[in-house]
């Protein structure tokens, strides 16, 4: 791998250098396996309430009666997200193909598979805080030892491409999502005339939670994290990094599809595009005022001032403008697949199906248009370097690798106890898996699982409708609200729950702002904060003790 690190790029393509050179390598790699590998349409175990899905999707179609082509095809659509993003637009990160369906592929792993996912996670939190030198010199060469041990176990050993093709176009569909987004809000400098108090801190934090429901939370996170850290400028605490994960980055965007990589998995699986809105606005509201209740007691306890204001200047002004255009390309690019549009082609080179599409080839294109167009000054003045995205794309490389194994256990765990899994059981679960995996596969895993408790299937858009929208007298919808809600609210509990948790961490760092480590951002503030709070919404809505089930 030293070849990778000794290239070095002219200053008119600087911009490649945030994209990991590792996908490139890794999609060679892959497109050098036998066409088969790609294109032969594996026996899978049938499992109750899981689409059974090949890899090449053209043949989909033929798998379910009444169902449509498109119907066939879980996107893979995250990443956000993914995450993890749809726009993030966490619009999510809509994934290309299915990639990213919680469906069987193949031979289940073994379960000591998972150690290299687990080393990765305990490397992340202790690296920073007791070999910090070593980790930062070194981290993407663990991320892709770690990940390779992996790839090459499905290969040569299980002989299994499925989930890592999964792998590496959820990957590309995340890393083009984030990128565009990271490198688009960069060229816009927003800066706000106000001073850093605990009121002005909490409505611009509702306000980006808001709107974090239109371009996604990876779009919203990335366009607010840099202001929000100049008002503070002087009285910036970890704290306000944390909440502004806690409430941008994840909460905000449970109201959309385009809000979160799994809603808008579960819309392009037959959930009504207002079905989430109608069904969690109650459930999001409390949650949002409720924690930002928590940030205004924390904030007003800061005796320190933040920057003061111009009397001379007006409230708001924008550097960039014209980079806005970039984030409406890319929110709308997240809608470029074959599963919501029958017209968008899937990319083939013979026989071989490629594991991104014209949506990913718009977001990396945007990278490349965004940054060569910003404005200058806008970019001087956000201290722009690509060392954020650069550290999420090799660390996600070998997290996205890492945890395929962990996927399909939870997938066979899910669908084998779903009977026997009450709808509280479906929100822990489903939020706790969310914290640490990506949560839209998680998502889907457990929506297939429950749908299977009603003798539905996943794969067909009907049935997903009739789930959503039940007959008076079926209460198939709570379990999925409390799906939903969990995967969405969960997010937030570590950085790597949610695609924009970490590029928030990464963008606060480079800026020289004092942020919690992995554990610590765990053991201070999500478990004794975020915790009891969606406890409080179990409680409420899905122990049968409230609200009658």
């Amino acid at each position: 791998m030293s070849f990778v690190f000794s290239l070095r790029f002219p200053k008119c393509i600087g911009f490649s250098r945030c994209l990991p050179l590792a996908a490139a390598s890794l999609l060679a790699g892959c497109l050098l396996l036998p066409g088969a590998a790609w294109s032969a349409s594996p026996v899978l175990p049938q499992e109750s309430g899981v689409e059974q899905v090949t890899d090449d999707h053209a043949e989909a179609a033929d798998d379910h009666a009444g169902a449509s082509h498109d119907e066939q095809e879980a996107a893979h659509d995250e990443q956000e997200a993914g995450g993890h993003a749809p726009a993030d637009a966490h619009a999510g990160a809509a994934e290309h193909g299915d990639a990213g369906e919680g469906d069987h592929h193949g031979p289940l792993p073994p379960v000591w598979l998972v150690l290299p996912f687990l080393a990765l996670l305990i490397m992340i939190a202790t690296g920073p805080l007791f070999y910090a030198h070593h980790w930062h010199q070194h981290y993407p060469k663990y991320a892709v030892a770690l990940g390779a041990i992996v790839v090459i176990y499905y290969l040569f050993v299980l002989e299994s491409s499925v989930p890592i093709m999964h792998a590496l176009a959820e990957y590309l569909s995340f890393i083009a999502l984030v990128a565009s987004l990271f490198i688009a809000a960069s060229g816009i400098f927003l800066s706000l005339n106000a001073r850093g108090t605990p009121w002005t801190n909490s409505v611009l934090l509702f306000v980006g939670s808001l709107i974090a429901n239109l371009i996604a939370t990876t779009g919203a996170a990335m366009l607010f994290i840099r202001p929000y850290m100049r008002l503070n400028k002087g009285r910036l605490k970890p704290y306000h990094i944390v909440f502004f994960i806690f409430l941008v980055a994840n909460v905000g965007g449970g109201l959309t599809p385009i809000g979160d990589p799994p809603l808008f998995l579960g819309f392009l699986r037959g959930v009504p595009f207002f079905w989430t809105f109608t069904h969690v606005w109650y459930i999001w509201l409390p949650t949002i005022l409720l924690l930002l209740a928590i940030f205004y007691v924390i904030d007003a306890r800061n005796k320190q001032t933040g920057q003061a204001i111009d009397a001379s200047s007006g409230l708001m002004g924008i550097v960039g403008r014209k980079n806005f255009i970039w984030i409406v390309v890319v929110i709308i690019s997240v809608f470029i697949d074959p599963q919501v549009f029958g017209w968008v082609p899937r990319l083939h080179i013979g026989d071989v199906h490629l594991p991104f599409g014209i949506r990913e080839i718009v977001m990396f294109s945007v990278c490349v248009l965004a940054f060569v167009s910003a404005d200058k000054t806008a970019l001087k003045k956000n201290e722009f370097t690509f060392e954020p995205i650069r550290e999420v794309g090799w660390l996600f490389l070998g997290i996205f690798a890492t945890m395929q194994p962990a996927l399909q256990l939870i997938s066979e765990f899910a669908s084998q106890n779903s009977d026997s899994l009450s709808v509280g059981m479906f929100y822990w679960a489903t939020g706790a898996l969310s914290g640490i995996l990506d949560n839209a596969p998680t998502y889907l895993n457990f929506l297939a699982a429950a749908m299977g408790k009603f003798g539905m299937d996943v794969s067909v858009a009907s049935q997903v409708v009739e789930f959503a929208l039940p007959a008076e007298g079926i209460d198939s919808w709570i379990f999925l609200q409390a799906i939903s809600v969990a995967a969405v609210f969960f997010g937030a509990m570590t950085y790597i729950g949610n695609a924009p948790n970490f590029m928030v961490k990464a963008i606060a760092e480079s800026s020289g702002v004092d942020v919690p480590s992995f554990v610590g951002y765990l053991v201070k503030y999500s478990l004794p904060i975020l915790v009891p709070v969606y406890f409080v919404i179990w409680v409420i809505f899905y122990s049968g003790w409230i609200v009658q089930l």
